[in-house]
């Protein structure tokens, strides 16, 4: 019986901006909890499609679950580039307005399009941080 080939889940480099960064140290979100969001997308369990390369995912409140949580809206593109940009509580708030979803739609256009140069061009300028994921940053 011939023998199946596993090939290797690709993982899509991940980074969070300056802004999210700010919520992210605030709410005491760790990074390991960001890549276990990102984990789960490269899966295919997604909280929520928005379309456009734009994404919302769960998080959980340390030593809770992911249902009464933080919302975060990611940039993605499955096996290549993941990037926080938002979040909230949800008991802050329920959705994001139709003109916010729409700037996401146009920062995923702009962000997801990045090439090596163009991320360590923002990363140089603090635009955007590498979330490291047990203890390395995540590699493509």
């Amino acid at each position: 019986m011939p023998h199946a080939t596993v090939h290797p889940r690709r993982t899509s480099q991940t980074f969070k901006t300056k802004a999210f960064a700010r919520f992210a140290k605030r709410e005491g979100l760790e990074d390991g909890a960001l890549c276990e969001a990102v984990e789960r997308a490269e899966r295919g369990l997604v909280d929520a499609d928005l379309g456009g390369g734009v994404i919302k995912q769960r998080i959980a409140r340390e030593g809770g679950g992911r249902s009464g949580d933080y919302r975060t809206i990611m940039l993605f593109r499955s096996g290549a580039l993941a990037f926080f940009v938002y979040g909230f509580a949800k008991s802050d708030r329920e959705n994001l307005r139709p003109d916010e979803l729409a700037t996401f739609r146009l920062l995923a256009d702009e962000y997801l399009a990045l090439d090596r140069q163009g991320l360590r061009a923002a990363q140089s300028v603090g635009a955007i941080i590498e979330v490291k994921c047990n203890g390395q940053t995540v590699q493509e």
